[in-house]
Protein backbone atom coordinates (compact mmCIF):
# COMPACT_ATOMS: atom_id res chain seq x y z
CA UNK A 1 0.00 0.00 0.00
CA UNK A 2 1.17 3.53 -0.97
CA UNK A 3 1.31 7.38 0.04
CA UNK A 4 -2.26 7.49 -1.88
CA UNK A 5 -3.44 4.10 -0.04
CA UNK A 6 -2.43 5.56 3.30
CA UNK A 7 -3.94 8.68 2.98
CA UNK A 8 -7.17 7.24 1.72
CA UNK A 9 -7.20 5.82 4.72
CA UNK A 10 -6.59 9.06 6.46
CA UNK A 11 -9.63 10.24 4.94
CA UNK A 12 -12.44 8.16 7.26
CA UNK A 13 -11.28 10.51 9.93
CA UNK A 14 -10.07 13.82 8.39
CA UNK A 15 -12.70 15.14 5.94
CA UNK A 16 -10.44 18.18 5.28
CA UNK A 17 -7.68 16.62 3.72
CA UNK A 18 -10.31 14.39 1.02
CA UNK A 19 -10.61 17.15 -1.68
CA UNK A 20 -6.93 16.85 -1.89
CA UNK A 21 -6.15 13.41 -1.53
CA UNK A 22 -8.96 13.00 -4.00
CA UNK A 23 -7.13 14.83 -6.63
CA UNK A 24 -3.46 12.94 -5.75
CA UNK A 25 -5.36 9.63 -6.37
CA UNK A 26 -6.72 10.53 -10.07
CA UNK A 27 -2.96 10.64 -10.87
CA UNK A 28 -1.64 7.53 -9.43
CA UNK A 29 -1.57 5.31 -12.31
CA UNK A 30 0.66 8.24 -14.09
CA UNK A 31 1.93 10.18 -11.38
CA UNK A 32 5.19 12.82 -11.75
CA UNK A 33 7.10 14.07 -8.82
CA UNK A 34 4.73 17.00 -9.19
CA UNK A 35 2.18 14.50 -7.40
CA UNK A 36 4.53 13.04 -5.25
CA UNK A 37 5.39 16.49 -3.88
CA UNK A 38 1.69 17.01 -3.19
CA UNK A 39 0.98 13.56 -1.64
CA UNK A 40 4.02 15.00 1.00
CA UNK A 41 2.88 17.95 1.66
CA UNK A 42 -0.16 16.54 2.48
CA UNK A 43 1.84 14.31 4.96
CA UNK A 44 3.35 17.29 6.29
CA UNK A 45 -0.10 18.95 6.74
CA UNK A 46 -1.56 16.22 8.66
CA UNK A 47 1.24 15.81 10.88
CA UNK A 48 1.15 20.15 11.82
CA UNK A 49 -2.98 19.70 12.78
CA UNK A 50 -2.69 16.35 14.94
CA UNK A 51 -4.81 17.84 17.37
CA UNK A 52 -7.24 19.43 15.46
CA UNK A 53 -11.00 17.08 16.50
CA UNK A 54 -14.27 17.29 16.02
CA UNK A 55 -16.01 18.27 19.33
CA UNK A 56 -19.67 17.00 19.86
CA UNK A 57 -21.24 19.46 23.10
CA UNK A 58 -23.93 17.84 25.14
CA UNK A 59 -27.25 19.40 25.45
CA UNK A 60 -27.53 20.79 21.91
CA UNK A 61 -30.75 21.68 19.77
CA UNK A 62 -31.52 19.03 16.92
CA UNK A 63 -32.11 21.18 13.94
CA UNK A 64 -31.01 19.84 10.75
CA UNK A 65 -29.12 21.96 8.58
CA UNK A 66 -27.91 21.44 4.97
CA UNK A 67 -25.19 23.14 2.84
CA UNK A 68 -24.56 23.06 -0.72
CA UNK A 69 -21.86 24.28 -2.87
CA UNK A 70 -20.10 23.85 -6.21
CA UNK A 71 -16.70 24.86 -7.45
CA UNK A 72 -17.43 26.30 -11.04
CA UNK A 73 -14.77 25.14 -13.28
CA UNK A 74 -11.71 25.45 -10.66
CA UNK A 75 -10.37 22.10 -12.28
CA UNK A 76 -8.81 23.45 -15.08
CA UNK A 77 -8.04 20.14 -16.56
CA UNK A 78 -11.99 19.64 -17.63
CA UNK A 79 -13.45 21.95 -16.32
CA UNK A 80 -16.45 19.76 -14.64
CA UNK A 81 -18.05 21.08 -11.62
CA UNK A 82 -17.06 19.78 -8.10
CA UNK A 83 -19.87 20.29 -5.62
CA UNK A 84 -20.25 19.52 -2.07
CA UNK A 85 -22.31 19.28 1.13
CA UNK A 86 -22.60 19.05 4.77
CA UNK A 87 -24.77 18.25 6.95
CA UNK A 88 -25.16 19.43 11.17
CA UNK A 89 -27.42 17.90 13.82
CA UNK A 90 -27.56 21.57 16.03
CA UNK A 91 -24.03 22.65 16.08
CA UNK A 92 -22.67 18.95 15.14
CA UNK A 93 -21.22 18.18 11.88
CA UNK A 94 -22.62 14.88 11.14
CA UNK A 95 -21.85 14.22 7.24
CA UNK A 96 -20.48 15.63 4.28
CA UNK A 97 -20.32 14.32 0.58
CA UNK A 98 -18.18 15.59 -2.74
CA UNK A 99 -18.29 14.43 -6.27
CA UNK A 100 -17.29 15.49 -9.44
CA UNK A 101 -20.26 16.07 -11.52
CA UNK A 102 -20.64 14.84 -15.77
CA UNK A 103 -21.32 18.54 -16.93
CA UNK A 104 -19.41 21.65 -17.55
CA UNK A 105 -21.50 24.77 -16.44
CA UNK A 106 -21.35 27.82 -18.27
CA UNK A 107 -21.75 30.45 -15.09
CA UNK A 108 -21.85 30.06 -11.14
CA UNK A 109 -25.10 30.64 -10.95
CA UNK A 110 -25.96 27.51 -12.89
CA UNK A 111 -23.21 25.92 -10.81
CA UNK A 112 -24.86 26.14 -7.81
CA UNK A 113 -28.12 25.10 -9.51
CA UNK A 114 -26.63 21.61 -10.22
CA UNK A 115 -24.92 21.34 -6.95
CA UNK A 116 -28.17 21.53 -5.00
CA UNK A 117 -30.51 19.42 -7.30
CA UNK A 118 -27.75 16.79 -7.81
Amino acid sequence: MGIIGSLLYLTVSRPDIVFSVGLCAKFQLNSKESHLKAAKRILRYFKGTQNLVLYYPSGDNFNLIGYADADYAGYLVDRKITSGMAHFLGSCFISWGTRKENSVALSTAEAEYIAVTS
